[in-house]
């Protein structure tokens, strides 16, 4: 993959090095290995990329104030457990916070930081709001919450009838 950094960005220095680490780029292919013949939503780094943008727009909109890096470094791990979920049966939420606290540390973020990245990767499947949940997930997991949800075209999508969402869950509108 090795990604180019543009010399005006060094703010998103830590999740180009996440886009080039070789644990993320393993369980990426293997994502998209599972998935090469799903008919269903995928998992890929253009679904990845569409959260983390999606979420970034959310943080500006509602002033949460959260770093671009820290938004876009969760939303890229936040679904990196699916190939777990697929092949051992582990929920993709565990899983990928699981190598959140592999891969974070890594590439540079502190402590605090990967914290509340894993508790925002575990609390995304069913976190409403912008407050801090029940298991204390804050803001950051509101906002993968919502822009996960935002980032699917359920409504232009072929599989619609067979898919296994529940209709509360499913995208029906282009938000503007």
């Amino acid at each position: 993959m090795a990604t180019k950094m543009r010399e005006t960005d060094r703010s998103m220095d830590r999740v180009y090095r996440i886009l080039d680490h070789p644990l993320f780029r393993l369980k990426l292919a293997a994502i998209e290995e599972a998935e090469r013949d799903r008919i269903y939503c995928g998992h890929n780094l253009a679904h990845l990329l569409d959260v983390a943008r999606i979420a970034w727009i959310l943080n500006l909109e509602q002033g949460l104030g959260l770093a671009k890096d820290l938004v876009y470094g969760t939303a890229l791990l936040h679904d990196l457990g699916r190939a777990a979920e697929y092949g051992q049966g582990i929920p993709h939420d565990r899983a990928s916070a699981e190598l959140a606290r592999i891969i974070l540390p890594q590439v540079g973020y502190e402590p605090k930081e990967v914290e509340a990245m894993e508790r925002a990767i575990l609390g995304h499947r069913g976190h409403r709001g912008h407050e801090p949940g029940p298991g204390g997930e804050g803001p950051l997991a509101g906002l993968l919450f919502e822009a996960d949800k935002k980032s699917r075209a359920c409504f232009a999508c072929p599989a619609w009838e067979s898919c296994k969402w529940p209709e509360e869950k499913k995208n029906t509108t282009i938000d503007f």
